[in-house]
């Protein structure tokens, strides 16, 4: 909000008008950004009056649940009818290993697009500014650019596996599966508290909907689709979940900086911002001369840690503690999430490796360039934002408000239940993997048939996600919000990274350690958050145990420990495991689809591994290392070099949409002409055309094969 420079005066508070220290600034310029008028006195954001009607909260919840529902199981009936693939167990936890690039990549964007991800980035921006939207999307990127190597082993090691609990088994034995089995359902458990929790306080926030109801309803609109259609499906609405999040991402940034502002008067309101002393604070946050500021409840003042008190730094001590714990806790998230080896074992042999790293690269801008944008604004606008509602991740739906009204808000809640629907379906799959093969078929029924393990899957899925909405409930009710439990999850699963990295990555890497390692290395964590929360603020609380530093000990001491105590009791007693029984895990059903022998050659993943090894590193080098390092002689950014950054944040966010959402289609083109030949009546020259051209892994009319090959069908 921009006013001339008398208008400006006349609105300071009395005792300000004379003393103001940016008089002298807006006399020279004419204007500045401040507060706009309509939320004088207001000592929250949304209040107890949210923008929207209490029914579009539950027409977002259950109406975009149904369509999705509908549409994607009529997506997979086509493939089943045009493609000739059957409904099988291999089939509905695996998807056929046939995905191609674009849609590894859309489906990693997907899973990887947290409610987190769009509001706590935006939170981060809040407290730490241009620090923080930097270290949570490079913090959280690498782990995404690294699992393609793992992913290229678990092709080479184990090509029939359906999770990676069954190659802990296949390697390590029963006391190691289970503590991983353990670990894998907890991160599950963690990543879609962390869905719900930011998802139903948004709904909240924006329709008044009942925060527990919120809980509940969110999770049907996944449970259904992906009960009925398994992976195909999530992958299938994945894509479409994906293109949605980056239309809006697009809006966002091309209003802020292009249509409603501009990097000039985003940079004055930031400096503007961080220029207040407590005094003027007190002023601005007031209602009828009564001051409800306190230090740290709003956006206003200097930063604490950074290079001048400034929103316009990299050198900023707490968004470098944040980056830190942010580093670890992905790591957890991503090598302990089933749904990422889920999606590994899904993709083609020679896609695997692309799209995990074209996946990484393109999820970068959603953090990045969104919480650049509405992140920032909101301190630039200093709306007030309070410290509750940045840290329930309230920030983007909060600015998107203000520059759209109610529209703005319908938007964010659309964007959100776009990623909480996709993020939500992969984890639904990825525990009814775990529970199908690794519990129920290990330990209960170790004949079970491959119908009897797609039944059993389903059942989880709803089982799982009705029961995740009570869990939702159960931490609003402790006062756990999405910011704490986004900086806990690392000190908790953290202590699994290492030994699953060295499950594929070191034949040495024995049994005992993993086992010591994990267990080992969780109760150090938890032990030394609890004790550094009780040595820095003299007890502990919720609000202790949330600050930085407890957190950023927590994490290193998880996955450091538990690194030392693997390496160190596998070079005492090393395993020097030959990889055989992990290639020896069976399949239920005689489906060979994807694994054809041409693309498993050792020279074929052999070359694979090189490209992703030497990119995957090298990307992670830049963006932790040399570009922070890079932007340390600015300092506090000039007004060039702050337009420089939101030029990189704007170019990435365009280019990185334009790829996620064409790349899949082209690659599909050819599954595209099959439907509209079918539909038009074409199938028997459609078939004759497909066996003329001989593509591998596609079936005839008589096959009960699942499949898809690379070209199935020709144009």
């Amino acid at each position: 909000a921009v006013v001339q420079a008398p208008d400006l005066v006349r609105r300071l508070p009395a005792g300000l008008r004379d003393s103001h220290p940016l008089l002298p600034r807006i006399r020279r310029r004419g204007a500045m950004s401040v507060m706009p008028s309509d939320y004088r006195g207001q000592e929250s954001f949304f209040g107890s009056s949210p923008p929207l009607p209490e029914w579009s909260g539950y027409a977002i919840m259950l109406g975009f649940g149904v369509f999705f529902s509908i549409f994607t199981t009529a997506l997979v009936y086509i493939d089943r009818v045009v493609n000739k693939t059957k409904n099988t167990s291999e089939y509905f936890n695996t998807a056929g290993r046939s995905v191609k690039t674009g849609l590894t990549a859309s489906v990693i964007v997907s899973q990887w697009t947290w409610a987190a991800t769009l509001l706590q980035s935006s939170n981060v921006a809040w407290n730490y500014g241009v620090s923080g939207p930097f270290w949570y999307a490079s913090g959280a990127t690498i782990q995404v650019l690294l699992f393609g190597i793992l992913a290229i082993e678990l092709k080479r090691r184990a090509r029939t596996a359906h999770t990676v609990c069954e190659m802990v088994l296949a390697r390590w034995g029963t006391a190691a599966h289970v503590t991983f089995i353990i670990f894998c359902f907890l991160t599950n458990i963690i990543v879609t508290s962390m869905l719900l929790l930011g998802g139903a306080a948004t709904v909240n926030a924006l329709t008044g909907v009942n925060l527990d109801l919120a809980s509940f309803l969110i999770p049907w609109g996944v449970i259904l689709y992906t009960a009925a259609g398994g992976l195909k499906a999530t992958f299938l609405a994945s894509y479409i979940h994906t293109s949605i999040i980056f239309v809006v991402l697009l809006i966002c940034v091309y209003t802020v900086y292009v249509k409603e502002s501009s990097t000039d008067s985003i940079y004055s309101g930031l400096e503007a911002v961080a220029s207040f002393t407590e005094q003027q604070c007190q002023a601005v946050f007031s209602n009828g001369g009564e001051t409800f500021f306190e230090k740290g409840s709003y956006a206003c003042g200097r930063v604490e840690d950074n290079r001048d008190g400034s929103y316009l730094t990299m050198l900023s001590g707490g968004g470098l503690k944040f980056g830190i714990i942010n580093i670890v806790g992905n790591f957890g998230t991503v090598f302990v999430d089933q749904s990422y080896w889920q999606s590994a074992i899904a993709a083609k042999p020679a896609s695997t490796h692309k799209g995990y790293l074209l996946g990484g690269l393109v999820w970068f801008t959603i953090p990045f360039a969104l919480a650049t944008s509405l992140g920032l604004a909101g301190v630039a606008f200093q709306l007030p934002i309070s410290k509750a509602e940045a840290g329930a991740g309230l920030v983007p739906p909060a600015v998107a408000t203000h520059l759209f009204g109610s529209g703005g808000s319908a938007m964010m809640a659309i964007m959100l239940f776009m990623a909480i629907t996709s993020t939500g379906s992969a984890e639904g799959i990825a525990v009814s993997s775990l529970v199908a093969y690794d519990v129920y078929r290990t330990y209960i029924r170790p004949n079970a048939s491959g119908r009897e393990i797609l039944i059993v899957s389903q059942v989880v899925i709803v089982v799982f996600g009705g029961s995740m909405g009570a869990l939702s409930v159960a931490l609003n009710r402790m006062g756990l919000n999405l910011g704490w439990v986004y900086m806990f999850m690392g000190t908790a699963i953290g202590s699994a990274v290492v030994p699953l990295w060295n499950l594929l990555m070191w034949k040495d890497a024995n049994a005992i350690g993993a086992v010591v390692g994990a267990w080992g290395g969780m109760i150090m964590a938890v032990t030394t958050w609890i004790c550094v929360a009780a040595a820095q603020s003299g007890e502990v609380t919720v609000d202790t145990l949330g600050k930085l530093e407890p957190n950023l000990a927590g994490n290193i001491v998880a996955i450091v420990s538990s690194g030392l105590i693997h390496v160190v009791l596998s070079l005492i007693w090393p395993q020097k495991y030959d990889f055989a029984s992990m290639r020896e895990i069976k399949m239920l059903e005689d489906d060979r689809s994807g694994l054809d022998e041409a693309d498993y050659d050792d020279s074929v993943l052999d070359t694979a591994k090189a490209w992703v090894q030497k990119w995957g590193w090298g990307f992670t080098v830049i963006m932790v290392v040399i570009w922070p390092v890079l932007s340390i002689p600015a300092g506090v950014f000039s007004r060039d070099y702050w337009a420089m950054w939101v030029f990189i944040s704007l170019a990435w966010a365009f280019v990185a949409s334009f790829v996620i959402i064409s790349l899949p289609l082209y690659e599909a083109r050819d599954t595209f002409y099959g439907v509209l030949a079918a539909v038009v009546g074409r199938k028997g020259a459609l078939e004759a055309s497909t066996e003329k051209a001989g593509a591998p892994g596609v079936a005839d009319a008589n096959s009960d094969q699942v499949l898809d090959g690379e070209k199935a069908i020709p144009l």
